[in-house]
């Protein structure tokens, strides 16, 4: 549910226009009025107990004069709480002395309408949509086709799902048949990539999360069984930045191709998880790949997988283990993943992948996630 946006002045015009932006961000106001001058009033004010819970409060420059918050006659202490998340909206930009009624209420900032109208807008569209931390972001590619970086990204989104993080999964790749099929999910309603595809500007976060499918305790963003319809980078870099505002976490499965689309996808990425099979043709593959990859993002590493398959050899070749894949493509290791046995069967059956705790895929996303949501992302690759 959205917060309620505290207001606190007696201008009327200006009351008007923060209302009208309250609107239009789809957030809810409070108003106050009787702005206190010291302690004593402080502590017998309507809004003070607002004034502590809001996520944001918009204080008009009326009510930071001698006369209201702030103000100190005798050198009274104010008594105001001192809290962030407090702006100072005025109108006269020829007003040398709002900077210095800002910083007596404490204000992080000071903002002047009618120009700032749009980024007050959305600032308070944030804070009603409660942001604080942005969600970690992690891109998932294949070093080349059939890797199995679909379904890597699909076990990191179950496994974030399964230890109670806020997940939201992104399908990136308009050709790879549509991650609510492989979630067992393609009938479940919601909206796909096609119904953002004019996105522009800014969408809210808590809208996109409502409208989307809803499987396995995660939000799904994917593709129709339509035509390909062609989603532009304004579209993907709203999208996108709408799901990293509700926290959490947000994994986006890539493709291996980098246009406009894609670089925006890279460049809201925070860390990148390239998947190789550890085979001397995928390593080459993956090295374009990366090359690539790294123009926009910088944190990408590598994850790698034992040769084989379903009723293949396993183990690796002379002098081709992880760590020598991830030297020839001079990437952090992030870890080793093994086929695991019965995976396409589960699939079938409408398992979706990571969802069987003892398999080696969970075990994976377990042990990344651990070290990843407790900051070690930066550190020297996530043992499994």
């Amino acid at each position: 549910m959205a917060e309620t946006i505290l207001i606190v002045t007696e201008d009327e015009e200006l009351l008007d226009d923060l209302l009208r932006l309250c609107a239009a961000a789809g957030a809810e106001a409070e108003v106050v009025h009787g702005a206190p001058h010291n302690r004593l009033a402080w502590a017998e004010w309507g809004g003070a107990k607002a004034w502590e819970q809001a996520p944001l409060v918009l204080v008009g420059d009326d009510c930071a004069g001698a006369q209201g918050l702030g103000a100190a006659p005798g050198g009274e202490p104010s008594g105001i709480l001192r809290r962030p998340g407090v702006l100072l909206v005025g109108k006269d930009m020829d007003d040398p002395g709002v900077w210095e009624r800002g910083a007596r209420i404490g204000a992080e900032g000071v903002v002047m309408l009618p120009d700032a109208e749009s980024w007050l807008a959305g600032r308070i569209a944030d804070a009603s949509e409660c942001v604080g931390r942005s969600a970690l972001t992690v891109g998932v590619l294949g070093g080349r086709g059939g890797a199995g970086a679909s379904t890597l990204a699909c076990a990191l989104a179950v496994t974030a799902a399964r230890q109670g993080e806020r997940t939201m999964l992104v399908d990136g790749d308009a050709l790879g048949g549509g991650l609510d099929v492989l979630l067992g999910g393609e009938r479940t309603e919601g909206l796909r990539w096609p119904a953002f595809a004019e996105s522009r500007g800014r969408v809210g976060g808590g809208a996109l999360e409502e409208s989307l499918p809803r499987l396995h305790d995660l939000s799904v963003l994917s593709w129709d069984r339509g035509d390909s319809v062609l989603i532009p980078a304004d579209a993907m870099k709203s999208v996108l930045s709408a799901a990293r505002r509700r926290g959490g976490v947000v994994v986006v499965d890539l493709p291996r191709r980098v246009d406009e689309t894609v670089a925006e996808a890279l460049a809201q990425t925070d860390l990148g998880l390239l998947l190789v099979p550890a085979e001397l043709r995928a390593v080459a593959a993956a090295h374009r790949v990366a090359s690539r990859t790294q123009m926009v993002l910088r944190d990408l590493r590598a994850v790698v997988r034992t040769p084989g398959g379903p009723g293949g050899p396993r183990g690796y070749g002379p002098g081709l283990d992880e760590s020598e894949v991830a030297r020839l493509l001079r990437l952090p290791l992030a870890g080793e993943l093994p086929w695991e046995p019965g995976l396409l069967e589960a699939a079938e059956r409408g398992v979706p992948p990571g969802a069987r705790t003892g398999g080696v895929l969970a075990r994976f996303c377990r042990e990344f996630w651990a070290q990843a949501l407790s900051g070690g992302v930066s550190g020297g690759g996530v043992a499994v």
